[in-house]
């Protein structure tokens, strides 16, 4: 089954991962000292609280806010002006949006060699530099 980044569904993934790692339903319920039905809902659910997911991070072993993360870099909505959130001091720490991982990259390449979107298309969209779209394409592609 191929993973959707832009409709991100968390209790699919966390069910999906749990499987992959073969982890037994009552470790799971010790962990998060919530019931197997609790459990089971969780899966169901399209999203969770924060603290739910960071609990099933360290479950896991997996950053699962990472999607959430990719998500962003490729889906959100671009700068209107110069004023914008980014020139406002804050407390609170500053991430670097342009880190792409190599799910990224894939999908992106994915997009190119299926014809979904052209090269302009994506640098546009997506707002990926003209110069790390084409690197990839030397670097990752096979297709070119």
């Amino acid at each position: 089954m191929k993973f959707e980044l832009k409709n991100i569904h968390i209790g699919d993934c966390i069910k999906r991962m749990v499987n992959e790692k073969e982890i037994l339903i009552h470790r799971i319920c010790n962990f998060h000292k919530v019931s197997e039905d609790d459990i089971l809902k969780m899966y169901n659910q399209k999203s969770l609280d924060t603290e739910v997911l960071l609990k099933w991070c360290k479950l896991l072993e997996y950053d699962f806010f990472r999607i959430y993360c990719q998500h962003l870099i490729l889906f959100a909505p671009k700068n209107k002006s110069e004023n914008t959130i980014s020139n406002i001091q804050t407390s609170l720490p500053q991430f670097k949006k342009n880190i792409y991982t190599k799910q990224v990259v894939d999908f992106i390449l994915e997009l190119i060699n299926t014809g979904q979107k052209t090269k302009l298309q994506i640098i546009e969209e997506y707002r990926i530099p003209k110069t790390t779209l084409y690197k990839w394409i030397s670097k990752y592609n096979q297709k070119e």
